[in-house]
């Protein structure tokens, strides 16, 4: 099974065999716990649960402590599941899994919570140009414009793009390749940006759209 929790430390730069500079996020990934294994038979799919952040036990509650407690792990902040395809399991609960499961040049999708940027105008959330600021319009210069239909059919189909909120959605950023594997630090550098604030979670699996 390879897939990880992580949270987010921040961008940086690394250099490579030949000097040049390569963008990087850095995560933090793992060490991870094996919390539970989901089963075509009793749960209807088959799954690996792992469960990430050690934290203190009066901020949890019982029910998340005693589902934890069966296999004597620890306080875990964050549980996600990882789908097994081939049905395979080559883990057992209360097993730990830590960030080498990947290896440097692996291409891995990195699934995090992108930042919340409130309610945004159509100009900023999908690009729209400016209307002109003279010809006589007082405050139309960053309004959307006309949206509205003729009688036929009457009304504004869904999935128009005006103004709503803005980020704070679940992203995924596919094929990044992984540049550093630090087992002892528990921390992997992948090249380009991750979904997400500095301290978020994000989960990474290996890439399921391979390019080249």
């Amino acid at each position: 099974m390879k897939g990880i929790i992580g949270k987010k430390v921040g961008m940086t730069q690394v250099f490579d065999d030949g000097g040049n500079a390569v963008p990087v996020t850095v995560i933090q990934a793992g060490p991870c716990y094996v919390t539970q294994i989901r089963t075509a038979e009793k749960d209807g799919y088959i799954a690996i649960q792992l469960g990430f952040g050690e934290t203190k036990p009066q901020r949890m509650t019982k029910g998340a402590l005693g589902h934890l407690k069966r296999n004597n792990l620890p306080a875990l902040r964050h549980l996600r599941e990882f789908r097994l395809k081939n049905g395979e399991v080559d883990v057992e609960e209360g097993t730990t899994v830590k960030v080498d499961v990947f290896a440097k040049g692996e291409r891995v999708d990195v699934i995090g919570k992108s930042k919340g940027r409130g309610f945004a105008g159509t100009i900023k959330r999908h690009g729209f140009h400016r209307q002109p600021k003279t010809h006589g319009q007082s405050d139309r210069e960053r309004a959307p414009g006309s949206v509205g239909m003729t009688t036929t059919p009457g009304r504004t189909f869904k999935g128009q793009r005006m103004a709503g909120r803005m980020g704070n959605a679940r992203v995924t950023a596919q094929n990044l390749e992984v540049i550093v594997v630090d087992a002892d630090k528990n921390l992997l550098a992948v090249r380009g940006s991750v979904p997400g604030a500095n301290g978020g979670i994000v989960v990474i699996k290996p890439t399921v759209k391979r390019k080249g």
